[in-house]
Order: C-alpha cells, then structure tokens, then sequence
C-alpha cells in the first residue's frame, strides 16, 4: 500500500530543528532533547514525497522573540492547515495566540554587527554596524533571526489534516514529519502541531505500537505448527490490535492491560517453505499496529517442537538503514542454508547489500547474484530473502538502505558445530547499526534441569575496518578484524566474559546441538545485548508449551532484581567484571507474562528449551542511538 508521507526518522536534529523529543524512558518517566535521536512519535512517513511549500497560514503575527512569532494580525489559517507552533529551543508560542513580545532589536550590548538581521515583529532589519539600519522589509510570511523574511519559522509545526509538518532549518518550507495513524490511536493536535496519543511520545527501545512480523524460512514438514507472534501489553489500558498483510485486513485483536496474548498467522509459503532461492516477495510481510506500547515476539513456530527459534521484533521507530548480518554456513548434510531477511516500511526503498568478503556463494534471484551482493528496490510491506548456497556464509554481509529496513539473520535448520547433531531453525532480528556498541557480556544459557550450563558458539563480526578486541577475561581467538564484516568465532565453550572493542561490534551466541554433550535441546541464536543499552524493568513473554523456560539477567553486582515480583538470589560474579549473572526458572503456570525489574540497569535473555528443541532472543532492550 503506497504511502504518501515524507520520512524524516532520525534526520530532523542532524538539520538542526529544535524539536521537543520527550520520549518514554526504560522506568516511565521521560528523556530529554539531548538523548533522544528522532522526532516524537512513531514515524509512518513515506520518503517519496518533497518538502511542502504551499501548505502554509496566511497569518503573520508579531514578533515576541528569536524564533517565535505573535499574532495581533493573526487572521486564520488557510489550505487545510489547522495550526502552526514555533519550537524554540526553550519555548512554545503558537501563532493564533495574544502574546506580544518586545522587539529584538539589540539594546544592550552595543550596535548589531554589519548586515546582521534582526526582526521587530514582522519586519526584518539589516543593521547597519552604527547603531542603525540599513534597511527594513516587511515579510509576507514570517521574519525570524539570522534569516530574515521566511515562509516559516525554523522548528515550527503545523498539522495539515493528520499530518504533522515541520518547517525546514532555511525556513524555506514544510516537511511532512509524520502522518498520526489513527489505527495506532493517534490525532494530530492542532494547538501544537504534532501527533497526540499513547504512541505518540515513543523512545527508542524495544516498546513500540508498530511491528512487521515476517515468517521466514522453516523446513516444510513443520508448517502445522502454527506461525505465530506474541503481543505484550505493558500499559494500564486495553490495546487494540490491528494485522494487515497488503491492502487486507488478517487479524483484528484486544490485548488486555498488563497481559500477554498469542496471535496466530498465515504462513508466507513464498518465504518459508522450500530450501531457497533468494526471493523478493511483495507484501511478504504483515503489519501490526498497536493503539498502546506494546512488545511483540515472532515464534517459527509457536509450539514447542524439534525445529524451533523466536525472534524479538523491534518497532518501526527503531529502524534504521544500517544493518550487519549475523547467520550460520550452508549445511550440506541436507542442502539447508543460512539466510537474512529485509523488510521495507516505504514504497521505492533502495537496499544495498554487500556480500561478506567481497562475495560467498549465495543463491541468486530477486535481483542478488550468485556472490550475494546486488541493489533491490523495495515496497512497503516487501521482503528480500537471501540464501546461501553450498559453501556459504551469510554472517557478516552489511545492508544499507535510503530508507528504514527490518533485517533478520538465522538458517533454516543447522547443525551446531556443523557436524554434531542435531539441526535446528535459527533466527534473530538484527539491531541496527546505530543501537551497536562496544562493550557486550557473553555468558552460556542454562541446561534444561537447571543445574549445568548450555554450552555456546560465539561469533563478534566488526562494523568498521580495524577493530581490536578485548576480552575480560581473555579468549584465545585473533584480536584485531580486519574489515568491515569480518569476524572472529569462539569454538564450544561454557566461559563467560565481557568483550570490548575500540569500534562498535555485533555479537552472536549459537546454543550447540544436543549431542555435544551439553545436556539436551538443539541450536538456538541469540544477539548479546550492549551493555549500554541495558534497562531497568521488562516485560517478556516465555511461550508456556516448553519443558523449561528461563531468564538469564546479568547486572551489576549487588543489583537488586525482582522476576514476577520475587527476589533473585542466586547471582554468580562474573570474574572480576563487576557483573554477575543468574539463570532464573520461569513459571509456566503464568500464561507465559512475566516481569523483570531492577533498582540498576540489567540485560536479559530469554530461553526455552526441550529435548530437541529450543528458542532464545533478548527478552529487551532500548535501542538508542551510540555515537562510534
């Protein structure tokens, strides 16, 4: 369904906008401009668009500051626009209002330098250096300093129907910032200019109100299992739910406050079925919306089986177009390969991929040749699967985009090592570049009984060119990667430690196959969360079917954890990190909600596991922007 919106996700501070980015933070409360990296709201608007310049109050005003604007001649609006807002850096004035400031013109400090403009109400002045001016134009639209006449104030907002504009920096125009989704309970506010609802002040986490599930490549015998997603509800109040695939409705849903439910979906025969080849399927992937915060896990399949895994889905607000690959080489044993996935939010999005070493053998189609590398243009709702052929790997291929993506990583079914049996669906959403960082802590996931360690592969792949490596304590593996998507992989251990780099790194943990030796169920994929992006409270889902269910929190040492409003006790010191870890039991007579929190920060991993069978992903994070 084409879109006909602007996209200006995480663009409006780098143009310089003063915008008021109150956002959620992990614990309820709000973060400040200063840490938040993109506009309020949840963006659904489409990059095809320009900057609007017509849609524009014929109003004036008067000026009552830098930057903001008045209105004794205030007389209405017109061409649909239903207000506009100045957003100084500290201020809000609304033009359409009585105030009335003093004039800017210097007073204190001496003459304005040499053609610098001042406005005095509607008038830009150029001074003259002396005290004076060397003229004054009175301007049609709007004065605001150092520009003089402009169509709109830098930073100002107006809703044009339900779409939020912001005026450009240069003050030449509106952009179209976001389109206030009624599906997701959203109204533009006509006294400020934005998007007013529960999903309009959304920070960068894993909390979100929309989501595009994607049922990715399974082995075709297990397509009676169901795919499935499960949607949390972390706020007070009921969320209705809305699932559409193209132009169709599929599924309309209530979640209730507090809860979790489980949403059964058609699988995507285009995208799970067969053993490849890449594949560019149009709305292969469906779309959910939510009218609270909500989280949202996608499980291929839902029900505990031999070929299982789960991925935590991150919310449109959160994608970027940066993206490196984490998956798993080709298994010859049966011809199954490895794969990632790209989901596009907007019509006409140019993806780029770039093949791990220059090029691995790959399967071509979709517009990607036989070394994996290719540019594909993408719609919304469109998803490119690329598969591996014999002899490749997918890990480490980078994928940019000009527009917000969703990428997943993982394999059809794989031995883990390659070689011990038995083979096991992987999957995992890939973070965006952006949310890397440069510290992570790896530690094994528990064994089924409870009392052993499941041991694990890992891999850590760079994002940029000579990236050196820390290990605490040390692991005998190279320490310094080359190139971008290169990457160094630690054999079968149950070692915890915490790796750092100089440049941000993506890490991957792989549980290993039942047979070696490691208590019973078979590979699962996990990302290892930064600890920079660790939070404070969680609220997860632990699908109930399985033989055990697990948290594994790692935290500061001397946190104070609750799980379900229990007390965790039994926290094991990681070495001499400053971190310990404890591997919590779940109770599946929950209904498979369950909470963390913590008086620090903590990360968190959720787990199930059974003979044969397993899943895994981060149970949640936040995704803020981390400079490199």
């Amino acid at each position: 369904m084409a879109d006909t919106m602007v996209w200006t996700t995480r663009s409006l501070l780098t143009l310089g906008v003063a915008l008021p980015l109150a956002a959620c933070s992990d614990d309820g409360g709000r973060l400040d401009s200063a840490s938040a990296t993109q506009p309020t709201g949840n963006p659904t608007v489409n990059p095809s668009t320009t900057a609007s310049t017509t849609d524009t109050p014929t109003s004036t005003g008067t000026s009552t500051d830098a930057g903001t604007v008045g209105d004794s001649d205030s007389t209405g609006t017109t061409d649909g626009v239903d207000s506009i807002t100045t957003l100084p850096t500290s201020t809000t004035t609304t033009i359409g209002s009585t105030t009335d400031g003093p004039d800017t013109t210097s007073t204190g400090e001496g003459p304005c330098p040499e053609d610098q403009i001042e406005c005095d109400g509607n008038t830009a002045k150029v001074c003259d250096g002396m005290g004076g001016f060397k003229s004054e134009t009175p301007c049609a639209m709007a004065c605001a300093e150092p520009l003089g006449c402009v169509v709109c104030v830098p930073g100002s907002t107006q809703c044009v129907g339900q779409v939020s504009q912001v005026c450009l920096p240069d003050g030449s125009g509106w952009e179209d910032q976001l389109e206030c989704d009624p599906v997701q309970g959203l109204a533009c506010d006509p006294g400020s200019g934005q998007c007013l609802g529960a999903c309009a002040d959304l920070g960068l986490s894993y909390i979100g109100c929309d989501y595009y599930p994607t049922a990715l490549q399974q082995l075709d015998g297990f397509m009676g299992n169901p795919y499935a997603v499960g949607v949390a509800n972390t706020t007070a109040s009921p969320a209705s739910i809305t699932v559409t695939r193209g132009a169709n409705t599929v599924v309309m849903d209530t979640v209730p406050a507090n809860s979790v439910k489980i949403i059964q979906l058609p699988w995507v025969s285009e995208l799970s079925t067969g053993t490849g080849p890449t594949v560019h399927v149009a709305d292969g992937a469906y779309r959910l919306r939510s009218t609270q915060p909500v989280t949202v896990y996608q499980f291929n399949p839902l029900n505990a089986d031999v070929t299982n895994d789960a991925s935590l889905l991150l919310p449109v607000n959160t994608w970027t177009g940066n993206y490196l690959v984490a998956s798993w080489p080709f298994w010859n044993g049966f011809g199954y390969g490895g794969f990632y996935a790209v989901t596009a939010r907007y019509d006409n999005t140019t993806v780029t991929l770039k093949a791990p070493k220059g090029g691995t053998p790959t399967q071509a189609g979709g517009g990607v040749d036989g070394q994996g590398n290719g540019v594909v243009v993408l719609n919304e709702g469109d998803v490119l699967q690329v598969a591996s052929a014999s002899g490749g790997d997918e890990t480490g291929a980078i994928v940019t985009a000009d527009k917000p993506v969703q990428v997943f990583g993982g394999h059809e079914c794989t031995q883990v090592p390659i070689g011990i049996t038995a083979c096991d669906h992987l999957e995992e959403s890939m973070f965006p570049i952006e949310a890397l960082a440069k510290e992570y802590i790896v530690v094994p996931p528990s064994q089924a009984g409870g009392n052993a360690e499941k041991a694990v592969i890992v891999r850590i792949i760079a994002s940029e060119a000579n990236t050196t490596l820390t290990f605490d304590p040390d692991q005998p593996v190279a320490k310094v990667l080359a190139n971008a998507g290169d990457f160094v992989e630690i054999p079968t251990t149950v070692a915890k430690f915490v790796v750092s780099a100089d440049k941000k790194i993506l890490v991957a943990e792989y549980m290993v196959g039942q047979d070696a030796g490691y208590g019973t169920s078979d590979p699962a994929m996990v990302l290892a969360v930064p600890t920079a992006q660790f939070r404070s409270n969680y609220l997860m889902y632990a699908q109930p079917g399985w033989s055990a269910n697990f948290v594994d929190i790692l935290a500061p040492t001397g946190a104070s954890v609750q799980v379900d409003g229990a007390a965790v006790g039994n926290f094991t010191a990681i070495g001499a990190t400053g971190f310990s870890l404890a591997h919590v039991p779940l109770n599946n007579g929950t209904g498979g909600s369950h909470s963390v929190t913590a008086d620090q920060k903590v990360g968190i991993s959720v787990y199930g596991v059974l003979n044969y069978g397993s899943y895994w992903y981060p149970g949640g994070l936040d995704l803020d922007v981390i400079p490199q």
